[in-house]
């Protein structure tokens, strides 16, 4: 764990509806805004996270989310050496797997059901919850 805190990706899915403070899911943000939990991105991930975030809020609130995740300690930028092409259903969601194993993360945080795939692979292991499971992990 860096600094003793989980280290997560985050679906871009969870990102998004963890954002608004009017959220069930806000603590999230908040947890990584405070600090309470470390989180890996690639370059990737970070323009995934501007463009779904600018159609489903605003460019603005998209431009908001990405500056304050590239300005927080705790954020981890990665640049994954292997593409390794694991998730054959979507390969776009490849980028958070490689991500994941690249950073060497606790947890990888999605309600995308594609990500089934990584549950039955024994390498690498790439643990991912739904953000119930991971809510319930964290005690909440």
């Amino acid at each position: 764990m860096a600094g003793g805190k989980l280290t997560l990706v985050i679906d871009t899915n969870i990102l998004l509806v963890s954002i608004s403070d009017r959220s069930a899911f806000h603590w999230l943000y908040r947890g990584i805004i405070d600090a309470r939990f470390s989180v890996a991105v690639t370059t990737e991930i970070l323009d995934e996270y501007a463009e779904i975030i600018g159609q489903k809020w605003h460019p603005d609130v998209a431009n908001d989310v990405c500056r304050t995740l590239l300005e927080l300690p705790n954020v981890q930028r990665v640049e994954p050496s292997f593409r390794m092409n694991l998730i054959p259903d979507d390969p776009d969601d490849n980028k958070f797997a490689d991500c994941a194993f690249a950073a060497n993360a606790h947890y990888l945080v999605s309600n995308d059901r594609h990500y089934e795939a990584l549950k039955t692979r024994e390498f690498p292991a790439i643990t991912v919850l739904t953000i119930q499971e991971f809510t319930h992990l964290v005690g909440l």
